[in-house]
């Protein structure tokens, strides 16, 4: 689960990276921003969830 979530970080930054790289894609920048901070967030509260 916690290298799902590693995984899926990284592709969200790389994806939030090439999106604000180039000028045509800044929708896939925010896109990208969005989903990391989802998974983020998900990853947080179901390793709190876990550890109780």
């Amino acid at each position: 689960m916690l290298v799902l979530v590693i995984v899926l970080l990284v592709a969200w930054l790389i994806l939030s990276i090439v999106g604000f790289a180039m000028e045509g894609l800044m929708w896939l920048g925010i896109v990208g921003v969005v989903l990391f901070v989802g998974t983020a967030a998900i990853g947080a509260v179901r390793r709190k969830t876990l550890r109780r």
